[in-house]
């Protein structure tokens, strides 16, 4: 399950944008890396706002679900 809280140590200058973001300006998923147990994920468009953060397990799950087209809209 996902904490809302954001840890401290998570720099605000790590954010990069998910490959899997669209191409639209207005739909940018941004992501941290070199995390070992978590995934923070926001939306760029909200950079002071909440962040998700996900098990890396379960990111890694996600993402693998992306690319095998496992997930409907």
């Amino acid at each position: 399950m996902a904490r809302r809280s954001t840890p401290t140590n998570f720099s605000p200058t790590r954010w990069r944008k998910s490959s899997y973001s669209g191409s639209e300006s207005g739909s940018c998923l941004e992501v941290q890396d070199h995390h070992p147990t978590a995934v923070p994920v926001r939306d760029s468009k909200v950079p002071g706002g909440p962040t998700l953060i996900v098990p890396a397990a379960g990111w890694t799950s996600f993402v693998d679900a992306v690319k095998r087209g496992a997930l409907s809209a």
